[in-house]
């Protein structure tokens, strides 16, 4: 693979996550907002856990090219 894909992939990973994280804050808030306090801390944990997940995986793969 090129190194040039693999640089747009990590960085495409990394946005992908922080984008998770986004997501799963605003899920958290809406469900707050009903007054369903597990179910808000449910999708907040699983925005969180996805998109760290996504974003340490682009960060691993841009290390491994030594961009950084």
């Amino acid at each position: 693979m090129s190194s040039r894909f693999v640089y747009r992939l990590a960085k495409t990973l990394e946005g992908a996550g922080l984008l998770a994280i986004l997501v799963g804050l605003m899920m958290s808030v809406e469900l707050g907002m009903k007054d369903e306090g597990l179910s808000s801390m449910k999708m907040e944990s699983y925005g969180l856990a996805i998109g760290a997940g996504l974003f340490l995986l682009g960060w691993i793969l841009e290390r491994a090219l030594g961009t950084r």
